[in-house]
């Protein structure tokens, strides 16, 4: 058994995305392991400070959770809208356009 193992992290914006391979010793926690990949330096809008959500492969996370070799740990972005009231705002616009098309 070696001491390390390999892990990524991942961060992600609409137009740009960035996975970083990386070795870390196990027993490296999921915030560990991106502070360890040095990606904040590369996204002037990544705060490590501000504690982002984290996650494994699309599966949130809690930061202190112990990485296994080959997992990519995923920085989430704060959601800018609330996919339900998105949701609902576009139910009641097409509600409104069926009353429109039936009167």
């Amino acid at each position: 058994m070696t001491d390390s193992m390999s892990v990524e992290v991942a961060y992600a914006l609409p137009d740009r995305q960035l996975i970083r391979a990386l070795k870390v010793p196990h027993g490296t926690t999921a915030v560990e392991a991106v502070a360890l990949s040095g990606i904040e330096g590369d996204f002037e809008e990544l705060n490590l400070a501000d504690s982002p959500k984290l996650g494994i492969f699309g599966k949130a996370i809690k930061g202190d959770q112990v990485l296994h070799s080959g997992e990519r740990v995923e920085i989430y972005r704060a959601l800018k809208v609330d996919p339900k009231e998105v949701r609902k705002r576009r139910a009641a616009e097409a509600k409104e356009r069926r009353a429109e098309g039936e009167a």
